[in-house]
């Protein structure tokens, strides 16, 4: 399998060096880095290649990584039912960038793309519905940023009075606490109902 990703990494970049910057193989899958600029020709490529037949797109994600400039890596992963291989394709986005659509290569690149957008703020120009898929209108922030708090800054509930759904700020009711994952049971000088038992059989 190994011997064969290598030669279609080889393949591919014989064939568009001009979107090819580098590519490998991780965790039994090629891996293949693009250019921003070259990432709508570079899937036409595949999809359309007799050696490639990427026709299946599976997924698009996207990685933060707040330490690095560029912060994004856009991610696509490809199957050829073909081939019967994998392909992931990366692309680095700076937090002003926009992304190329790739709706018109793939349909369904739609919905993948309007999540990425919900979920880390990544702009695809081109995409002919780009808003919010998974969260709610009035939504501030995008929930898959690192710098995203884990408490959020909204909470939704149902007001019996105003017979409605509200939002509201975050109100935390207790303080927040460092647990130490530790049983509960540990450090107790006491015995519990039963426990007896265990210790008359060990005397």
């Amino acid at each position: 399998m190994s011997e064969a990703l290598n030669e279609l990494g080889a393949t591919i970049e014989a064939k568009r060096p001009d979107c090819v910057l580098s590519w490998d193989i991780a965790y039994g899958e090629l891996t293949v880095n693009v250019p921003l600029s070259g990432i709508v020709p570079f899937i036409e490529f595949l999809k359309t290649d007799t050696a490639c037949k990427f026709s299946s797109l599976v997924d698009i994600t996207a990685v933060d990584l707040p330490e690095r400039e560029p912060r994004f890596d856009v991610v696509y992963h490809f199957l050829s039912m073909y081939t019967n291989q994998r392909i992931r394709v990366k692309v680095a986005v700076r937090e002003d960038d926009m992304v190329p659509s790739i709706t018109e290569v793939h349909k369904s690149a739609n919905w993948f793309e309007r999540e990425v957008f919900d979920m880390f703020g990544i702009l695809f120009s081109g995409h002919p519905d780009l808003r919010r898929i998974l969260t709610d209108y009035g939504f501030r922030g995008f929930p898959l940023r690192k710098d995203f708090p884990t408490t959020g800054y909204t909470e939704v509930r149902y007001d019996e009075v105003e017979k409605r759904v509200v939002y509201e700020p975050v109100t935390l009711t207790q303080d927040y606490r460092q647990f130490d994952f530790m049983s509960p049971w540990e450090g107790a000088n006491y015995i519990l109902p039963g426990d007896e038992k265990t210790e008359e059989a060990k005397g």
